[in-house]
């Protein structure tokens, strides 16, 4: 099994493809299905992956890695269309090289979060 999810470009590595298996993120005719799993033509493989379930019904079993093209032939995909850019969530990206943020900057991302001034200290304001 994880060598054919690899094989048709599902997964960038069969590691990650295994990996899958083992944690229980791939079923095939709705059961869960271990990395040495023999596929068949036929088959519906339901995988959960970066975030999404792609959902492909085997038409042709290969054992070695193809092109694009040619992967794209071995599964008819039933996946549903993958969400629009806009519904994903956007993470704060640094510049390369930027360096940790300054206490200033620091301070603003605690506003920009709700968070309290001293919830970000490390040690608590000594007692008065």
């Amino acid at each position: 099994m994880d060598s054919w999810i690899w094989a048709v470009r599902l997964t960038k590595t069969r590691s990650i493809a295994s990996d899958a298996c083992r944690g229980g993120h791939v079923r095939v005719n709705g059961i869960r299905v271990k990395p040495a799993h023999a596929v068949r033509v036929g088959d519906e493989v339901r995988l959960r992956h970066e975030g999404r379930e792609r959902i492909v019904v085997v038409s042709r079993v290969i054992s070695k890695r193809v092109g694009a093209a040619v992967a794209a032939e071995c599964y008819v995909d039933k996946s549903p269309p993958p969400p629009p850019r806009e519904e994903t969530v956007t993470v704060a990206v640094r510049d390369r090289g930027a360096g940790r943020p300054t206490k200033r900057e620091r301070r603003s991302i605690d506003k920009l979060l709700g968070r309290r001034a001293a919830e970000g200290r490390r040690h608590p304001a000594p007692p008065e």
